[in-house]
């Protein structure tokens, strides 16, 4: 039996990334959370996919340890991950009647007290949940909830990996970032195919590459690198199966600020560069959301709701974002905001002046004055034909200039972040010189071969 976890991971924190305030199944219906009442802590259940969301408490016998995962499934069960006797218990919840049954689906062994056990991101569909399992120099893939006969071994990768990205609709592709002979390279497990793995992300061969987010409409994928900055990772983006190269926005470097991609609009179907993507930014005076598309080479920065559970969020494919909240009076709500349509940026753009208490991008966005409450919901933004400008060419890998300092306005409540400038255009008659070596295009990763309509 494989090695794991001896002690629980909350999130992903292992891979440099905060967790999550909670945790969304993969079409937005229902989230997971372990909430608190005093010093005790106990699953919750929330369902969003109706007129208005709420929650339901699963508690059981005894309070949950800190560090216990729960994850919901498609059916509206949550499924729990615990530590109990040196080995990992998953069991699925459900609300009966005035008290919380649960169904045990097994358990998996802990031979090895330097590896640790995570569940990765809710699959699409719904049905299944996957864990992974991170030894001292292998990784194994497991199948937790969703199997016949209890949790199964489905693969076992040399090298540790973090991360976790679903690449299709059916839960077949998963993207893994595989550290291997002190590098890191993002690579694609095929699950049907007795765990085959073939490479994604080759950016540069000294380069350390990971897959954050992937869209399955779009192409769209997130992508942390320090390619073009070595030693230092910058966010970048690509399309699957583009003849183009990773491109790293210098709007999305923002100074003392950690600035990590949750969630991706849906529906634009071979319009990447229109897709919005929501940001969450964590600096030295709050946090709070970004809003960001490749065509506007700008970030929009957004109040966050009070009580956000931070780092959780979805699109609607209007672009409407749906961030949920959790508040003393109100223990259960999804604010809605509309960030600004896509428009393109330029030189001379100069946003509408703030009122007070907002950020410009929030006047823009029809958020109201920073009052300590959440963003009223408003109406879903009506869906133009988006009149893009093209992208920047791929970056170079050279070293970049100092990113723009993050340090939110001074005022109490949200902490929005003023907009950053674009970049001043390039001089289409004067190219720069091209330094080598440069990204890798995205139709030359083999994973192009393994993705089908």
């Amino acid at each position: 039996m494989t090695a794991c976890a001896i002690e629980p991971s909350a999130g992903h924190e292992d891979d440099g990334v905060a967790p999550a305030g909670c945790t969304l199944t993969a079409d937005g219906a229902y989230a997971a959370r372990l909430a608190s009442a005093g010093d005790s802590w106990f699953p919750e259940r929330w369902t969003l996919d109706g007129p208005e969301p709420y929650a339901v408490p699963l508690p059981r016998n005894q309070p949950e340890e800190p560090g216990t995962e729960v994850q919901p499934m498609g059916d509206g069960r949550v499924l729990i991950h615990r530590l109990v006797a040196g080995r990992h218990a998953f069991s699925l919840l459900y609300p009966t009647g005035p008290g919380t049954g649960e169904l045990p689906l097994g358990v998996v062994g802990c031979p090895d007290d330097t590896a640790r056990l995570r569940l990765l991101p809710p699959a699409p569909g719904g049905r299944r949940a996957y864990a992974l399992a991170v030894g001292p120099c292998s990784t194994t893939v497991w199948l937790v909830a969703g199997g016949a006969f209890g949790p199964e071994r489905l693969a076992e990768l040399p090298g540790r990996c973090s991360g976790g990205v679903w690449l299709d609709r059916t839960g077949r592709l998963l993207a893994l970032d595989r550290e291997a002979g002190g590098r890191t390279k993002a690579v694609v497990v095929d699950l049907e195919r007795g765990g085959e793995v073939s490479p994604l992300l080759q950016i540069a061969a000294d380069s350390d590459d990971r897959l954050l987010l992937a869209d399955h409409d779009s192409g769209l994928l997130l992508i942390r690198s320090d390619a073009p900055s070595p030693g230092q990772d910058r966010l970048g983006w690509g399309v699957l199966g583009s003849t183009l190269p990773v491109r790293f926005p210098e709007c999305l470097r923002l100074r003392d600020c950690t600035v990590t991609p949750f969630a991706i609009q849906p529906g634009q179907i071979l319009t990447p560069e229109s897709c919005a993507v929501a940001l969450r930014v964590d600096g030295p005076r709050g946090r709070w959301v970004g809003v960001w598309r490749p065509a506007e080479r700008r970030v929009h920065h957004l109040p966050a709701p009070e009580g956000w559970l931070a780092g959780a969020g979805l699109w609607t494919p209007e672009g409407v974002l749906r961030l949920p909240y959790a508040t003393e009076a109100e223990p259960c709500g999804v604010a809605q905001v509309s960030p600004p349509v896509a428009v393109a940026s330029g030189p001379g753009a100069v946003p509408p002046p703030p009122g007070p208490g907002q950020s410009p991008d929030a006047r823009a966005a029809g958020v109201p004055p920073t009052t300590g409450r959440p963003p009223q919901p408003s109406p879903p933004a009506r869906a133009h034909p988006a009149q893009p400008t093209p992208p920047a060419p791929g970056h170079p890998l050279e070293p970049a200039p100092p990113a723009p300092e993050c340090s939110a306005p001074e005022h109490s409540g949200y902490h929005p972040q003023h907009p950053v400038q674009p970049a001043p255009p390039t001089d289409p008659t004067h190219p720069p010189t091209p330094s080598a070596p440069r990204p890798v295009p995205l139709q030359q990763a083999p994973l192009g071969r393994l993705v089908t309509n």
